[in-house]
């Protein structure tokens, strides 16, 4: 995996704006589309934390980005706008992103902030870990998310049940 921390954001801009000089600011720079601006705004989102300054215009061109912050600095919306972004030009139905997490409660937890992220799309989420009974999960997998967080124990489970 390779970090990228530098340019991105220039390059990001430049590709993908129609006038180079024309500034936008808060979430609006990076071009989400509307449905996803109106989940950042109804978060109460204004403007983008660092690491997601740093990271989401590289997740927009689909390059691979590792980063590293504190809790609570918006970690989860920076590696889930470019998924949800990429994931609204796409006619496919199925898992489309594959998200590990630890833990249960943080499963939880990325799923909820991804849900209210993607709130007013079409976009849809689950997660998959252990402690609770697999029938509810294999049925909510079967209807076709794009999206799965998912704890390893419980995910190498359901992949051995096929």
């Amino acid at each position: 995996m390779r970090a990228v921390w530098t340019c991105a954001e220039s390059t990001y801009m430049s590709s993908q704006t129609k006038n180079p000089t024309e500034k936008r600011s808060g979430f609006a720079q990076f071009r989400l589309g509307a449905s996803i601006l109106k989940g950042v705004e109804a978060l109460g989102f204004d403007e983008p934390r660092p690491v997601q300054a740093a990271t989401i215009p590289a997740g927009l061109l689909g390059r691979d980005v590792m980063g590293l912050a504190q809790t609570g600095t918006g970690k989860t919306a920076a590696f889930a706008l470019p998924i949800l972004e990429n994931l609204m030009g796409e006619k496919t139905r199925g898992i489309r992103a594959l998200i590990l997490a630890p833990t249960r409660e943080l499963a939880r937890q990325i799923d909820a902030e991804i849900r209210q992220l993607a709130k007013f799309t079409r976009v849809r989420t689950t997660t998959v870990f252990g402690g609770v009974p697999m029938g509810a999960q294999i049925r909510t997998l079967s209807q076709g998310p794009q999206i799965v967080v998912a704890c390893p124990g419980r995910l190498l489970d359901l992949h051995q049940r096929r």
